[in-house]
């Protein structure tokens, strides 16, 4: 039994002597890949921040009734050009039963205290020609007559307010809209026949119409809170806008919220600008735009592709890999500025002429790529 176990361990050892032997074979026969390399430069980089929002109107007002009713009649369209006091819509007011019966009874009250009053006028008048009564109980009876007539007026004039809206049809009838500022119309979210409410202390009511100056733009955008705290008021800005073929307009940054909104795990802040826009200009509200501010700027600095740069799993801190005379590559650790995104500056750690590796790239796959 002895024999066929020596046989056994003796193939075993063999196999495993020859696997060794192959392992290391192949480990120095491999193929030393041979990466490209990338020169530092220099080049002007421009810091921007960008914020995306929209273009408003910066005086947008919407028309409310001061009377509940039913749209009578619209005047203007959407897009039309109005101005101050212009007519907008017309309401046709619908009164409450309820309370016109109590009106009426008012009416009634009111009148059977002025025939009362009367009477009693009458009567003291006639007492004090003759001497019978004296000055000023004629006089009491005359103030309440003039009180009686004057709460008859004001319960006709309540019922007639009631039942149409206004004492008269003149154009400062509640029941005519008007525009309150000059501008365009940008908006009637109502139609003729529509029921609508007045405005009040206890409900916003229903919008007639929304007129803006549209000669007045402002930019309101959202940008990170990472970037908020380069931000300056009073700064001038670019706005472009996609709609009109990616066109530039001059603006000016007027306002960068105190208080950031929490927007899908990141904090937004919210900033405005005035919009420089021409007159031969045709601008529509809410427009999107894109606002770029420039944050810094530098010329003729020594840059390299960010693309370049490594980092170090524990320390995080960045460095590049520059290849020496005997062909091997070094690590050397980097200081950074400013970055546009694609290029980088470099303060410390790289000098003109220097070969860096790229890393991602081997001089093979940019071969393979050329016979494709």
């Amino acid at each position: 039994m002895k024999k066929p176990v020596k046989i056994i361990l003796g193939i075993v050892l063999l196999i495993l002597l020859v696997w060794v032997l192959k392992y290391f074979k192949d480990s120095n026969t491999a193929e030393v890949v041979d990466y490209k390399v990338d020169e530092p430069y220099f080049t002007s980089i421009d810091f921007k921040v960008v914020a995306t929002g929209k273009l408003n109107p910066e005086e947008e007002i919407e028309l409310k009734p001061q009377i509940s009713g039913i749209v009578d009649k619209i005047v203007v369209e959407e897009g039309d050009i109005v101005q101050k006091g212009d007519l907008i819509a017309k309401i046709r007011v619908v009164p409450n039963e309820q309370s016109l019966v109590s009106a009426r009874s008012r009416i009634k009250t009111a009148e059977l205290s002025k025939n009362n009053a009367q009477t009693l006028y009458d009567r003291n008048k006639a007492l004090f020609d003759k001497g019978v009564i004296s000055k000023q109980d004629f006089e009491n009876s005359e103030l309440s007559l003039n009180q009686a007539n004057e709460s008859l007026r004001q319960a006709q004039n309540d019922y007639q307010i009631i039942r149409q809206g206004s004492l008269s049809g003149g154009s400062s009838a509640n029941t005519n809209i008007i525009a309150q500022i000059p501008g365009t119309v940008l908006q009637i979210p109502i139609r003729e026949g529509d029921q609508v409410i007045q405005s009040n202390n206890f409900n916003a009511g229903t919008t007639i119409a929304t007129v803006a100056d549209m000669s007045k733009m402002i930019f309101e955008g959202k940008v990170d809170e990472a970037e908020v705290g380069k931000l300056e008021e009073g700064k001038d800005i670019i706005v472009v806008l996609g709609a009109i073929n990616e066109q530039e307009f001059p603006a000016k940054l007027t306002f960068v919220a105190p208080k950031g909104i929490e927007e899908g795990g990141a904090v937004q802040f919210t900033i405005k600008a005035d919009v420089e826009v021409e007159q031969s200009t045709k601008i529509r509200a809410g427009y999107s735009a894109n606002a770029e501010i420039e944050i810094e700027s530098k010329d003729s600095i020594l840059c390299i592709k960010e693309a370049l740069l490594q980092f170090n799993r524990i320390t995080e801190k960045p460095f590049v890999e520059i290849l020496k005379e005997d062909g091997k590559f070094e690590k050397v650790d980097v200081e950074l500025g400013l970055s546009d995104g694609i290029n980088v500056e470099i303060t410390e750690g790289v000098k003109e002429g220097d070969k860096i590796k790229v890393w991602n790239k081997a001089k093979e796959d940019n071969n393979d790529d050329d016979n494709n």
